[in-house]
């Protein structure tokens, strides 16, 4: 990957093979409900991109991201609304982050989102506001594993509705402009169920109209629509949603496609998906279907132990390792975040307290541990 601003990914495709994201759906079976719930959709809704070049009353079009290096530290989090669901940090975010709606801060959800290239990691921030410390308040977090496919704690949240990433579903222009786009796009429904589909963790209805869509339903662009008479980089977002569709990852404006900002797109090119109309779409079979009546149970993770080596004076390395039972993956803080592995380096000035979290899909346990600095 590049570093920089809405960087090329040089073809860099996150997370792993067997990741839903990167999964070809072209030939998988349709769901039973498919008409009744593109119906209840309305036949005739149509495609928007929520992505573009330019600005839309002052803020940019999309969702924007940013890669980071090993030069990046990481800085505190802020946590607010759903602190009790969310990875808390410390996260590698850098003081020149865009948000959804930059630079206008009252404008969209103000999802912040940082991919790590030299630890291969995504950050992701709901309703991200920068502070003059270098911190970031934010409303929820999340912190991804692009070498691994994780499943959020299920009933959790994520920065959006479903409990996904942010970043593997956005149409980018360098994909386009490359000729291929090879994983599934998000996007987003006015109405949903109070029920999700794997890989989604998380809904947010009370609506139980079997006609809605549960959070994380993939809808696939029928194999024989034409799409010969669009421009080129249309073709390659239609021939993504032929072969690996779009999953719905949000409540928002009915049948929009979320991508990242560029002012390299063609706004004008983009707007011929208006075309396309939801009667063009089939949903892709949904097994299983969790609600409030089937959440899967099981052993959240077991810390064993959690120690800590001596510190020799301020500033020394001090080693934290840990033993967990059915962990998934672990965050050390206030510092370093996220680890792979059982144990992390840490070189504290005074005496601090480190909190291990381990989380899996049936929930977080957490331990602490304290280093006296003499």
């Amino acid at each position: 990957m590049s570093a920089g601003i809405d960087a090329n990914l040089n073809g860099y495709v996150p997370f792993p093979t067997s990741s839903p994201w990167n999964q070809n759906i072209a030939s998988a079976p349709v769901d039973p409900n498919s008409s009744a719930i593109i119906n209840y959709i309305g036949s005739s809704v149509r495609m928007h991109p929520d992505f573009g070049s330019g600005l839309y009353q002052g803020s940019v079009i999309g969702i924007p991201y940013v890669v980071v290096d090993s030069t990046q530290p990481p800085v505190k989090i802020n946590l607010g609304k759903y602190a009790s669901e969310s990875d808390p940090g410390p996260m590698p975010i850098p003081p020149n982050a865009e948000w959804q709606g930059y630079p206008v801060l009252g404008v969209g959800d103000r999802h912040v989102i940082v991919l790590d290239k030299s630890n291969c990691m995504e950050y992701d921030l709901y309703a991200g506001v920068k502070q003059s410390d270098g911190s970031w308040n934010a409303d929820s977090s999340a912190a991804w594993d692009m070498t691994a496919v994780e499943q959020r704690p299920y009933t959790w949240t994520s920065t959006n509705a479903a409990g996904f990433a942010e970043f593997p579903g956005l149409v980018r222009y360098d994909e386009a402009a490359a000729g291929a786009i090879n994983h599934a796009l998000s996007f987003t429904l006015a109405h949903s169920r109070e029920a999700f589909t794997p890989p989604a963790s998380h809904w947010a209805s009370t609506s139980t109209d079997y006609r809605t869509a549960p959070m994380g339903m993939r809808m696939r662009l029928k194999a024989n629509f034409d799409i010969s008479r669009f421009p080129p980089e249309v073709q390659v977002i239609l021939t993504a949603l032929k072969k690996y569709g779009m999953i719905m990852t949000d409540n928002g404006a009915a049948m929009f496609l979320s991508g990242a900002p560029d002012n390299r797109w063609n706004n004008s090119n983009l707007h011929e998906l208006n075309q396309v109309t939801a009667s063009d779409f089939e949903v892709v079979l949904m097994s299983p279907v969790y609600t409030p009546s089937n959440i899967p149970t099981g052993p959240k993770p077991v810390i064993s132990h959690f120690t800590a080596g001596t510190s020799s004076g301020p500033g020394s390395p001090v080693t934290l390792s840990w033993n967990v039972s059915y962990g998934e993956y672990y965050i050390v803080s206030p510092m370093p975040g996220e680890i792979r592995g059982t144990s992390t380096v840490v070189a504290p000035t005074a005496t601090t307290t480190y909190t291990l979290y381990a989380t899996n899909p049936y929930g977080r346990t957490t331990a602490t541990v304290t280093v006296d600095v003499p």
